[in-house]
């Protein structure tokens, strides 16, 4: 029996929610587009296209479905002159294909030539990705970075100051590591790397700023490969800075790994309030569609409560009740079929998706789970009556049977949508 006493003096458990982290607020612009990272925005997703970027017509394909997909700016590499001149081309057919999303310039050793070469390209986008350990070496360093900025500050533009520790600053690792040798303790060599990755983005900030960069058109990143270095990197510099931050494990790898290692750095950062925007760098599987990065990335956020995308489908793993794969095969259709819908449903539908449906395989957790979404069917198990319970809102509505379990179920997705959220018409 409870200890009455140790009852009232508990405190009901509170629910979790990510902290909330002050930081200055960038617009990512394109016509009426304005895309709002960081001071309070909504944690936005990124992706980036693996086109010849001097293919323009290629590349606005990629780019249009990162975009329906969910990517809210899609970042694109600008790396020679034909590609530069090509950026845009590529803006030009976005627009006539009511793509509005913006683009991101992507600059490594030569974008302080690119930028001031081709000014059509520097208006076209809508942020350039600096890179501090790829704009000069020496004395060239800061004059290259400052063409830059200056670049971003004629055509108002935002800029992500990217540092990545694959392409890190070696002038500055190197001054870090003769500063730490003559600490009576040195620190190891990891976290002189830490530091010089963090020094690296937070100086480049203050000079562009220094040379007339808004505080709030600056975003930062620091990516590194690891979970537990990418971690311990964002939590330092998310304390010691007030600009925008960009999450990405940089090289994450393919399929299972890449998946697992980006949702759980990303995941516990996120959770802590750190990261403004994004990218999920995920290596694309053979014939795999670049648009999986969006997907995982819509999926970090819609799993932490963050971002609602698309509708949810729960789905019990199955076990020894539920040797048939029907229910298997009928939550597959039913995810996909509610993601192809929203291209249009979004329009039709406003807050669809926030719909949450489940498709259970026993009697076990089947009606429990059924009850606790929008709608929910309990498909029979191994030797239940081949009966399939629907419910709607938490009651029990009807029951099917037969061998059009999944056709009939879909009609009812379909006629629940449309009664729920249908536009309302104004009075």
């Amino acid at each position: 029996m409870a200890n009455t006493n140790l009852e009232e003096q508990r405190s009901p458990i509170a629910f979790s929610k990510p902290f909330v982290r002050k930081t200055h607020q960038a617009r990512i612009c394109w016509g009426d587009q304005i895309v709002t990272v960081g001071g309070g925005a909504p944690v936005r997703v990124q992706s980036m296209t693996n086109t010849d970027t001097e293919d323009a017509i290629g590349t606005a394909i990629q780019i249009k479905e990162l975009a329906l997909a969910g990517s809210e700016m899609v970042r694109i590499t600008v790396n020679t002159p034909e590609a530069a001149a090509a950026v845009p081309h590529i803006r030009d057919q976005l627009d006539r294909m009511d793509i509005h999303v913006p683009l991101i310039g992507d600059f490594h050793y030569n974008g302080h030539r690119l930028l001031t070469d081709y000014p059509e390209c520097a208006k076209a986008l809508s942020k350039y990705r600096i890179n501090p350990g790829n704009v000069g070496k020496g004395d060239k360093h800061d004059k290259q970075f400052a063409q830059m900025v200056e670049a971003a500050i004629r055509f108002d533009k935002a800029i992500r100051i990217g540092v990545n520790w694959g392409s890190l600053d070696q002038e500055l690792l190197a001054k870090l590591m003769d500063i730490n040798s003559t600490r009576s303790n040195p620190w190891d060599a990891k976290q002189v790397m830490y530091e010089a990755l963090i020094t690296s983005a937070i100086d480049s900030a203050q000079l562009a700023e220094s040379i007339g960069l808004r505080g709030e058109q600056i975003i930062l990143s620091c990516k590194v490969s690891g979970v537990q270095d990418l971690i311990a990197v964002y939590r330092a510099l998310a304390v010691r800075c007030n600009y925008a931050l960009h999450l990405g494990l940089t090289e994450a790898g393919m399929g299972t790994k890449g998946t697992v290692a980006s949702s759980v750095s990303l995941g516990i950062l996120l959770q802590e309030g750190i990261g403004d925007t994004i990218r999920v760098s995920l290596t694309p599987q053979p014939n795999e569609s670049r648009t999986q990065e969006v997907v995982i990335a819509n999926e970090i956020l819609q799993s932490l409560g963050l971002r609602t995308f698309v509708p949810s489908v729960t789905a019990c793993p199955g076990c020894g009740r539920t040797t048939s794969t029907t229910f298997q095969v009928l939550a597959q259709e039913i995810d996909e079929y509610l993601r192809a819908q929203m291209l249009v449903w979004r329009k039709e539908y406003p807050g669809v998706e926030h719909l949450k449906v489940a498709v259970m395989g026993c009697i076990v957790n089947g009606p429990g789970e059924s009850k606790h979404a929008d709608i929910g069917i309990s498909l029979p198990g191994t030797g239940e009556a081949p009966a399939a319970p629907v419910f709607i809102d938490g009651e029990k509505v009807l029951t099917l049977r037969g061998d059009s379990i999944a056709q009939e179920f879909h009609k009812i997705v379909d006629q629940y949508v449309q009664k729920r959220f249908a536009k309302k018409e104004a009075v």
